[in-house]
């Protein structure tokens, strides 16, 4: 019984030993560890701090910025180059970030996780290592390994141990260096008692290390810009909520359409409360959700995907997305990309859809991709013709893209944007006397042309629709007006089965 005790004191002693190496190891790699990840259009370097703040390195150019951590630990941010092309362009896209958000924090928590994790499994293993040592070896060769510990096989032993333990350390990989010591000012004190701050900025600090007038004037600039911003968004958002839309019935799914975003992050948590309102639980993205499709719009997507995180999602890109980025982007972050499969769908239903095939920049030039919008129409209606079940949605940037499909009578209805205005549904009966119906959503980030970052420039648009019995039943959409107040469209039924109804003229959404 004495040396059951005996053996059980000794195994607990190990294990508090071996939980509190792990401890230890886990906070000396972790705090030492760092991630590079695409941030408010900058590649920028995530590291965990202990200090109960996050850290925003800017550069040489603009002050560093400090606020209060929302979790246990904090977090350092150096940002990286940008494609901003000048500095007075480069604080507005901060404040419209900082006005939504929560895409940015969730990329940052993500990142911040991962290094946990990433932490914790490497702490695991070094701690484990001299205890199970000390376990399997036993006393009475500790004893004989004390006694060759002088031998040149005790300096061979010692070798091997310490290049494993190295192996698992990984000493070599970079470590984020941090400032010790800074001076900090508050965001009042820095720009003066007169100007007036949102009290969720009160309690920014900012560094002292860049005392500028113009600068002072560029952030006072970008106050105003936030604010407008954060509230007349955030005040939509409210009313949204309160909207009369069609509500599903037992058996029903509602799917919201978003089209040609091009960056207006703040029009996603008033798009989320239309969907809310409509008890949609399905979104589909049908492209352009940036304006260049490079790196640096990363954001857009992340808050897209923020605002719907709980929904099934499907997409498709755009011709201001073309290049690849946006796609595997989206696609890493959860979302179904179609690409000339049929898939199940909302309620039921088959979806298919693919990438707009053309390329657009900012101006009016467009490059080829190598295959043209008419060999992407005929491919994606032999697919729908091809499938054993009917499809009910056909998902594309351009609503063109379905036309074969619905004149081979191969589809329910077919969704799509590009134009900026709405226009349908449209109803068509196909070669085979089957009734199809084409949709074409207006810009649901108020873009003119490719710009919609911050401001509506023109009517935002989504579009609820209505799915029963493995199908498309209706369609109601949803317009934001450049006075930020909404319109709601009449719920309109998809008839399968008598003449096709009078066709809805086009409307500028």
């Amino acid at each position: 019984m004495q040396g059951t005790r005996s053996r059980v004191l000794r195994v607990s002693v190990v294990g508090v030993a071996w939980l509190a190496l792990t401890a230890t190891v886990f906070g000396a790699l972790f705090f030492q560890s760092q991630r590079t990840v695409l941030l408010a259009g900058h590649s920028a370097v995530v590291s965990p701090s202990p200090r109960p703040y996050a850290v925003i390195r800017t550069g040489p150019l603009l002050p560093d910025v400090r606020l209060p951590s929302p979790a246990p630990v904090g977090v350092e941010i150096v940002l990286g180059a940008s494609a901003a092309t000048s500095m007075s362009d480069q604080i507005e896209r901060y404040a419209l970030v900082a006005a939504a958000p929560q895409g940015q924090i969730e990329v940052v928590r993500d990142a911040v996780v991962s290094l946990a994790w990433a932490a914790a499994l490497r702490a695991v293993c070094l701690a484990a290592v001299p205890p199970l040592l000390w376990l399997l070896v036993g006393a009475r060769r500790r004893a004989q390994l004390r006694r060759l510990l002088p031998t040149w096989y005790g300096v061979l032993a010692v070798a091997v141990s310490a290049l494993l333990l190295i192996g698992l350390w990984q000493p070599w990989q970079p470590m984020p260096t941090k400032s010790t010591s800074q001076a900090w000012t508050s965001l009042p004190a820095f720009l003066g008692a007169d100007i007036p701050l949102p009290a969720s900025l009160r309690g920014v600090e900012v560094s002292g290390d860049v005392d500028s007038q113009e600068t002072a004037r560029l952030i006072q600039s970008a106050i105003g810009t936030y604010r407008n911003s954060h509230a007349l968004y955030s005040a939509a958002a409210e009313r949204a909520r309160q909207l009369p839309l069609h509500q599903p019935a037992e058996g029903e799914t509602v799917a919201l359409l978003l089209t040609d975003r091009h960056d207006n992050i703040g029009m996603d948590a008033v798009h989320r409360a239309v969907a809310d309102a409509a008890g949609a639980t399905v979104v589909f993205t049908g492209g352009d959700d940036t304006s260049t499709g490079n790196e640096w719009e990363a954001f857009s997507i992340d808050s897209l995907t923020a605002a719907f995180a709980d929904f099934d999602k499907y997409g498709v890109t755009g011709n201001h997305d073309f290049g690849g980025f946006v796609s595997g982007y989206l696609a890493d972050e959860g979302w179904t990309m179609l690409d000339y499969q049929v898939v199940p769908g909302p309620g039921d239903s088959l979806i298919l859809g693919a990438d707009d095939p053309r390329s657009s920049g900012l101006g009016a030039w467009r490059d080829a991709s190598g295959t043209t919008f008419a060999e992407v129409a005929d491919r994606l209606a032999e697919a729908a013709c091809a499938s054993d079940r009917r499809v009910g949605t056909l998902l594309v940037h351009d609503a063109q893209l379905g036309r074969e499909a619905l004149a081979r009578g191969c589809v329910d209805l077919v969704l799509g944007g590009h134009l900026h205005v709405r226009l349908g549904p449209t109803a068509t009966i196909g070669e085979n006397g089957q009734v199809g119906y084409s949709y074409t959503n207006g810009t649901s980030g108020g873009a003119a042309y490719a710009i919609a970052l911050g401001k509506l420039r023109r009517d935002a648009t989504s579009t609820l629709i209505t799915y029963r019995d493995s199908r498309p039943v209706g369609i109601q959409w949803v317009v934001m007006q450049t006075n930020y107040q909404f319109v709601v469209g009449d719920y309109v039924a998809l008839d399968y089965l008598a003449e096709p109804a009078p066709t809805q003229g086009p409307s500028v959404g």
